[in-house]
């Protein structure tokens, strides 16, 4: 025999009204947990017992992003409520994208550790998942970038190295063509001062007695430039001397 329909009335007894509402009130939140979860709805409960308690529950991060979407999908609705339908869809339209935006702000506050109380662990483990994968592709980039950085220093190198080699053989050709110029001086010079002392030193022919000297053109010259003349010689010559030359 099937059980008939209980009819919905207060219940007199204090006690298992109060044991009833925390009952229902458990089941209620679960529900709305599950709505949320399930068909991916924003729930909002509010509950308030006989002692003006309250109870509340927000499938959301704050129980006030809720409420004022309320207000303003309220507020909207006054507004266009004897418009037509275009102007209807325009503001269901930017309901929509109102309720979008919510969404990508409150992922990106779970992204960056924050307002993570109202996730339950299936969603805790979901965002940490994308967080794993976002890392591993964040340091495949920081590895491309630190590879091209390493091969563009490398070859700045090598390009430097073949430019200091080049100008080291430059600067080695130079110093041995300035040796060689400076070698070449010395030798001329060298050569000229030689010619001068052998043109210096050079003896005077001695002859035999009786015989005179022909000397050429530039023996004459030479011989008259250093012949001194006889008035410029003065001969301090002993007495003793002068019979010897007058013989």
């Amino acid at each position: 025999m099937g059980r008939g329909r209980v009819q919905l009335k207060q219940i007199e007894n204090k006690i298992s009204r109060q044991v009833t509402f925390s009952k229902r009130r458990t089941g209620l939140r679960k529900k709305a947990h599950e709505i949320s979860v399930l068909c991916d709805a924003q729930v909002a409960l509010i509950v308030f017992n006989s002692k003006g308690k309250l109870f509340e529950f927000s499938s959301e991060s704050s129980m006030e992003d809720i409420l004022e979407r309320y207000e303003r999908q309220a507020h909207i609705g006054q507004l266009v409520g004897d418009g037509d339908e275009s102007e209807r869809s325009w503001s269901l339209q930017c309901f929509k994208l109102a309720g979008k935006v919510e969404v990508l702000e409150r992922n990106l506050r779970n992204f960056v550790g924050q307002d993570l109380d109202p996730l339950n662990l299936r969603e805790l483990q979901s965002l940490e998942h994308q967080l794993d994968t976002a890392i591993k592709r964040i340091r495949t980039r920081k590895n491309q970038v630190m590879n091209e950085s390493i091969s563009d220093l490398q070859k700045k190198a090598k390009d430097l190295q073949e430019k200091n080699g080049k100008l080291s053989k430059k600067i080695k050709e130079k110093g041995k063509e300035v040796a060689e110029r400076a070698n070449c001086r010395q030798e001329l010079l060298g050569l000229t001062s030689l010619a001068e002392f052998q043109t210096q030193q050079r003896p005077v022919p001695s002859l035999p007695l009786g015989e005179t000297f022909q000397a050429g053109p530039l023996q004459e010259e030479a011989i008259e430039a250093r012949t001194v003349p006889s008035d410029a010689i003065t001969l301090n010559v002993p007495p003793w001397m002068l019979h010897h030359f007058t013989r």
